[in-house]
């Protein structure tokens, strides 16, 4: 940051300090002279149309997540998430990519270890075991390299990723300037933990549910989601900011929806959503469970109703490509590496060239898998169809074939073509469904435009 972006991030900064509310839109207006280039200049004007509104759900969100969350934690996630990730790191990674011709992320996932205390239906890490790890020296080096990149938002999986919690809060502390995030079971969450991170501020954490008692426990074993509230109710009294993912599939897809289950994670102090679609991957994985094509559809619809009624960030994996002009993996906006080193365009594509042990971030960012990725996206234009396993599985046969990236599954390599063959039938009744919806919503953006650019006109004549 050169000088006058330092003191405009001071004055932000201070800002929360006192009265944070009654000054979110000078907040606004010093993120718009932070953001170089205009790169989030829509994101921000969104922001400013839906907080500063007295008395609507996003303004009162706002108003007891200062009034509820410690103001050290919300001043890290400022600082480290919105300015240094998403604003400067935006800036430099651009830079980046135009020198090496590569995708550069804005998140970097990784699995500190493939062990896990649970063993979940569905679940690949249920697999491997703990033979995996991802020492803290190799660690430290992915995010030092990372941040050369300008990337500054960090992310675990697993495994179960607090099993190397001395790790992660030793990681936070020598990285204050990068923000944390952790998928978790919330199984090995206790006081001293707690008290660790509201004194770091700057990592947070997503609880895993799956709906209500009954539904958990079916997937993630008998008393795991007393667990999960015992944890939610710990990071709620030490005044932590937390949230919860969730897999939807097709037994459980319309109860994690449901006003009941949300509103009572809410009430527990969830900030945050992270919805996923079930996707068959690993060894002996279940295709009845995927979501249904019309399961999709509801909750396509459904995560923009939570959004415009309910007080939380609602997220869903897929269903919200249209925002991101399709697939974010690949290093696009995000990329993983799993325990062993692998570095995997996503979480869930377990392909790849090349190990993080004998290459660097960057030359694993021009890898031919990732190189095809870059070449391919989006895989769609039906934004609503941006995964290309799950929804175009040709595409995801030829990048693996065409990159000759290997299997990097840690209990039984798994065949590209097997795996296409697992959601070739779910692909094609979602873009049966998907695709009148996608037109429908691209013909109504266009007559938005058109009313929108014939009232400035109006406006202009009038002047």
């Amino acid at each position: 940051m050169n000088p006058v972006q330092k003191k405009l991030t001071s004055l932000m900064l201070g800002y929360l300090a006192n009265n944070p509310m009654e000054r979110l839109a000078t907040m606004l207006d010093l993120a718009e002279k932070l953001d170089r280039g205009n790169l989030h200049g829509p994101q921000i004007r969104q922001f400013r149309e839906v907080l500063l509104e007295k008395g609507s759900v996003w303004n009162n969100f706002a108003e007891s997540l200062f009034a509820e969350v410690e103001p050290r934690c919300i001043s890290r996630l400022l600082e480290c998430f919105f300015i240094n990730a998403t604003l400067e790191g935006s800036v430099k990674g651009n830079e980046v990519m135009e020198r090496y011709d590569c995708n550069v992320p804005w998140a970097i996932l990784m699995d500190p270890t493939s062990a896990c205390n649970l063993e979940c239906i569905g679940c690949w890490a249920a697999q491997y075991g703990a033979r995996n790890n991802l020492s803290y020296e190799t660690l430290d080096s992915i995010i030092r390299q990372g941040k050369e990149l300008g990337i500054h938002f960090y992310i675990y999986s697993g495994g179960e990723p607090l099993v190397r919690k001395a790790d992660i809060l030793k990681l936070c502390e020598a990285h204050q300037d990068c923000y944390f995030f952790s998928f978790s079971n919330g199984t090995l969450v206790d006081d001293a933990f707690c008290s660790e991170l509201v004194r770091l501020g700057n990592f947070t954490m997503a609880f895993s549910v799956e709906g209500d008692e009954e539904a958990t426990d079916m997937r993630r074993g008998k008393g795991t989601y007393q667990k999960v509230l015992a944890a939610m109710a710990l990071m709620k009294k030490y005044r932590l900011p937390f949230g919860m993912s969730t897999c939807y599939h097709r037994y459980n897809t319309e109860q994690v929806g449901s006003d009941g289950f949300l509103d009572d994670m809410i009430a527990r102090g969830c900030r945050f959503a992270w919805n996923f679609t079930y996707m068959p991957v690993g060894k002996d994985a279940r295709t009845d469970m995927l979501a249904t094509a019309e399961q999709r559809a509801w909750m396509y619809r459904r995560i923009r109703e939570i959004r415009e009624t309910k007080p939380i960030f609602a997220l869903d994996f897929w269903n919200d490509g249209e925002y991101t002009e399709g697939c974010i993996a690949g290093g696009r906006r995000y990329l993983h590496i799993n325990a062993a080193g692998d570095v995997e365009p996503c979480a869930f594509i377990h392909y790849s060239n090349v190990n993080i042990h004998d290459v660097s971030l960057l030359e694993a960012l021009q890898s031919p898998i990732f190189k095809a990725y870059r070449r391919e996206q989006p895989f769609n234009d039906n934004h609503m169809r941006p995964c290309p396993l799950l929804d175009n599985p040709d595409t995801m046969y030829k990048m693996v074939k065409e990159s000759g990236a290997r299997s990097t599954d840690m209990e039984a390599p798994e065949a590209i073509d097997d795996l296409c063959v697992k959601t070739k039938d779910a692909s094609e009744k979602w873009a049966e469904k998907s695709d009148p919806i996608w037109a429908e919503h691209q013909e109504s953006k266009k007559r938005k435009k058109g009313y929108e650019t014939e009232a400035l006109s109006s406006e202009d004549a009038i002047a």
